[in-house]
């Protein structure tokens, strides 16, 4: 049996009604989502369990909850332990939290500035994403360059080898999907997002979100973290604390930091968190990894 890895989800895998069930299941799970209220200032745990679906949907709402509801099946688990972590854009956040880089509070009002800054610099710089399917990222990348004529984009999420997201402004974002149409991708989609992320339309997020996660507490990493920006494993605080800055405007690398846990002995993946997103990528990507799903109380009773 092969290393085993925690991997957080990003924004996206919400839904109304998520973490009612381990809220109704547990103390442990009460506790932190009250927490959650009470450090925020804000009904969270009314959005997440009663929506509306579209205030869920707002970043702002969205982040801390997929957070917050990763967080809690991970304090819930007591049966696996894992050796290293990573997230996926948000979920890294997550990641560090489950790998003791960051407490609890400090990580959730970093997570909501972080959806609020998102959410702002969308309305200041509007953009829009979309994703590519049936392409290879190298093909991916000639497209982006191609589309850049027409205005911002940049490869965004490199989320599996055939499955890109790029980001960018509307013109730059539409340009991208027309050439790749014109050069046989299979799926391709615009995103129902309220902003350019991991572009440089994100900028003034980034700048600040420097101003808090300078304020914030981290602690080096009890296990290694494998990072958005750079695909390897992270464990000194001040490194961490710069590559959370990094990734605001910076791509996704996640086929290569699945790869990297894969070639450093990790066979095990266990996705933590609302949805399976992040599942079937990494079954896309390392076709013979061992994945599991922890999002419902059902899922997560023969772990604790």
């Amino acid at each position: 049996m092969g290393k085993i890895a925690f991997v957080f989800p990003g924004q996206g895998s919400q839904y109304v009604g998520m973490a009612k069930d381990l809220y109704e299941n547990s103390d442990i799970a009460r506790n932190l989502i009250d927490r959650a209220n009470e450090v925020l200032g804000i009904d969270l745990k009314k959005i997440m369990f009663e929506g509306p679906e579209e205030t869920l949907k707002q970043t702002e709402y969205t982040q801390p909850a997929i957070f917050l509801h990763s967080v809690v099946l991970n304090r819930l688990i007591s049966k696996v332990k894992p050796e290293a972590t990573a997230g996926h854009s948000l979920g890294e956040y997550s990641a560090l939290v489950a790998a003791e880089a960051i407490d609890f509070d400090d990580a959730i009002k970093l997570v909501r500035y972080r959806g609020q800054a998102m959410q702002k610099a969308g309305v200041e710089n509007p953009g829009t994403m979309a994703a590519v399917v049936g392409l290879t990222v190298e093909q991916c990348e000639k497209v982006v360059e191609e589309a850049k004529s027409a205005g911002i984009v940049q490869c965004a999420n490199f989320n599996s080898q055939i499955q890109t997201v790029v980001s960018g402004s509307v013109d730059g974002v539409r340009k991208a999907m027309e050439i790749a149409k014109a050069n046989g991708a299979k799926i391709v989609k615009e995103l129902p997002v309220s902003g350019a992320f991991h572009s440089p339309l994100m900028q003034s997020a980034k700048d600040t979100l420097l101003e808090k996660l300078s304020l914030a507490t981290f602690n080096d990493a009890k296990i290694p973290v494998y990072a958005n920006v750079t695909a390897k494993p992270v464990t000194k605080n001040n490194e961490i604390k710069d590559l959370l800055y990094q990734q605001v405007t910076a791509p996704v690398l996640w086929v290569d930091t699945i790869l990297n846990l894969y070639k450093d002995g990790f066979t095990e993946f266990y996705e933590i968190g609302p949805g399976k997103v992040l599942t079937g990528l990494i079954k896309k990507i390392v076709p013979d990894a061992n994945c599991y799903n922890i999002d419902k109380y059902e899922e997560l009773k023969k772990y604790i």
